[in-house]
């Protein structure tokens, strides 16, 4: 299934190249610690899995999903997409809300805003400006429905990667998608306060090694630059071609590359 999500940075284009590496390592449980919009998850429908992500709104939106989907529906079917009302919905505090309308908000947020990037200001808030109408149909009942059911035995971890890591078991695949810290480059990762830097990155190494040593599959997707092929130093690499929407428009994209970590 497709994702429910818009989200900058998605595997979506690619996911059909990430699934070869799923369909060939022979695992039945899947690990992602940087999930999104889960992308490669819903494309295989993973009927064991764990999924993390640093963004702790995000996880509080997958749960009432899971478990509550029709009164997700009925939340986000309230409003319609208009500018005004997205500023409205904007302002309302999420904490103020129950936890299936604050599910609806993030989803609402998530279809309305300026190509799918969740960004926040200093205090926490959500921050990205209205996007117009051309951003493709709305999640439906039916999308939240399906969904609810393919995560319905699905762990969720909010946290730092590593807390999703501590789940993995051998024989386990692990599907890795970071932030990418590229020295010189201006990339973006403001997903959650801080990004992801150098030192995060030393951490994830020292994960990979650990992972190959419980005999888990794993696969890391990261730009084909110096700091993503030191992270691979010893494991198998392979390159992809990508295609990327400067800016966020769809009208300037360019191709790039980007390797595949794997044991």
């Amino acid at each position: 299934m497709r994702p429910i999500l818009r989200w900058a940075g998605s595997k979506r284009r690619i996911v059909s190249k990430l699934a070869d590496y799923w369909n060939a390592s022979g695992s039945t449980r899947y690990v992602e610690p940087f999930a999104g919009s889960a992308a490669l998850f819903c494309s295989i429908e993973a009927k064991r899995a764990v999924l993390g992500d640093m963004n702790g709104d995000l996880i509080s939106m997958y749960e009432p999903v899971r478990d509550h989907p029709n009164r997700v529906a009925n939340a986000l079917h309230r409003w319609a997409g208009e500018k005004d009302e997205y500023y409205e919905v904007r302002a309302t505090l999420p904490e103020s809300l129950a936890p299936e309308v604050r599910a609806a908000r993030f989803l609402y947020l998530n279809r309305w805003c300026f190509n799918g990037i969740y960004r926040t200001n200093k205090l926490g808030h959500f921050n990205v400006p209205f996007g117009g109408n051309r951003v493709g149909p709305s999640v439906t009942r039916e999308d939240l429905l399906r969904f609810s059911k393919l995560i319905r035995w699905t762990l969720l971890v909010p946290g730092d990667f590593s807390e999703t890591l501590t789940h993995v078991e051998p024989g386990d695949f692990v599907y890795l998608d970071p932030p990418y810290s590229i020295q010189g480059v201006r990339v973006f990762n403001e997903y959650v306060s801080g990004g992801f830097g150098a030192s995060d990155l030393q951490r994830l190494r020292l994960h990979l090694e650990n992972l190959h040593s419980k005999h888990c599959r794993f696969l890391v997707s990261y730009a084909d630059c110096e700091e993503g092929r030191a992270l691979g130093q010893g494991f198998k690499i392979d390159v992809v071609e990508v295609t990327r929407n400067v800016g966020g428009f769809r009208s300037r994209r360019r191709k790039a590359r980007e390797i595949l970590i794997h044991n």
